[in-house]
């Protein structure tokens, strides 16, 4: 069976009526998600506010203005601030091809069509241009900002669940706060997840790690270019058979090995099985392809057959419709 997914370029330098009208379209199937294991089983508003002023508090003032802008309702505070957030899992592939004075950040998200929001959003909430593969309304599946630092998320392949925040709004307190690998780095190392997550990481100078965050354990932060869907070892053998994890992580490890690589050739692996899959019906079909050069401010995405080139300086609004299936 065919599933659609409209891919929208949204910018919107402060909160507004745009971030607003996104809010209402999406929060019906948030709001589903966001009680669908009971209320209770959800942190208090308290907590929530409480968790980011103590972890991300530069935050605060652009959450506050999204609250607002959401209605100022107690339930959809307690989910912007993504704080024990649902459990979620993702497949996911991401390599640093770590060429000098051109880095690239290339990935494949892989999940199911119709959970995936399809928002770039190009804003400027706290003083810099961040452009970013939105979730959760705010949050980051991947992205980068105008200080040259490109992120991207994958799921760690671990049952864990512990107390902290979803990955995605971490990621863009990365981007909104951080200019650099190792800033960003010693961020990883002290915000908590709540679940296990594989956070890839470059710089303009070139600079790259791969950051295996969970709940209940440090922190590993290391120079490894490429990451997929298990921490070191495997831990959960259905999802790593499912997901084919280490399949995708040794054929980007050779890749970016080998200093033949061109940027092409990773981005054609990138479009091909293994990297590239189709298994839409059980949730790990790859929904795009991303491709950051942050030393000069432009990002690809990329669907077999269509591109969108965007830059800071070039991000016109448009919309895509981009249909999966077995083909």
């Amino acid at each position: 069976m065919e599933k659609t997914l409209v891919f929208r370029t949204l910018h919107e330098a402060v909160p507004g009526a745009k971030w607003r009208s996104l809010f209402d379209y999406h929060w019906p199937a948030y709001e589903a998600w966001y009680l669908a294991e009971g209320e209770r089983e959800r942190p208090a508003y308290l907590s929530c506010y409480n968790a980011l002023r103590r972890h991300m508090p530069e935050l605060l003032d652009t959450y506050r203005a999204l609250c607002e802008l959401a209605g100022g309702g107690d339930l959809a505070a307690r989910f912007l601030s993504l704080y024990q957030p649902p459990a979620y899992i993702t497949g996911c592939s991401q390599a640093v091809l770590a060429r000098p004075g051109a880095p690239l950040l290339a990935r494949n998200y892989d999940y199911p069509p119709e959970l995936c929001e399809g928002t770039v959003l190009y804003t400027r909430w706290n003083g810099r241009g961040v452009i970013a593969m939105t979730d959760c309304l705010w949050g980051v599946l991947d992205g980068m900002n105008e200080q040259g630092l490109a992120v991207s998320l994958a799921f760690g392949g671990r049952k864990a669940v512990g107390e902290g925040f979803g990955a995605p709004i971490i990621l863009r307190y990365l981007l909104e706060f951080c200019d650099s690998v190792p800033q960003a780095a010693e961020v990883l190392a002290r915000v908590p997840s709540h679940m296990a997550y594989n956070i890839t990481l470059t710089d303009a100078a070139g600079r790259y790690v791969t950051a295996m965050i969970a709940p209940d354990r440090r922190a590993s932060i290391r120079r490894v270019p490429v990451a997929t869907n298990h921490q070191k070892k495997i831990e959960w053998y259905a999802h790593a058979l499912a997901s084919e994890t280490l399949i995708r992580e040794r054929q980007l490890s050779i890749l970016v090995d080998d200093p033949a690589t061109t940027e092409g050739r990773l981005l054609e692996a990138f479009a091909a099985p293994p990297l590239f899959r189709r298994d839409y019906a059980r949730g790990l079909g790859t929904i795009y392809t991303a491709a950051y050069w942050p030393a000069t401010g432009r990002v690809n995405y990329r669907w077999p057959g269509q591109t969108l080139e965007l830059a800071f300086e070039h991000f016109p609004e448009q919309q895509l419709r981009v249909r999966y299936g077995p083909r």
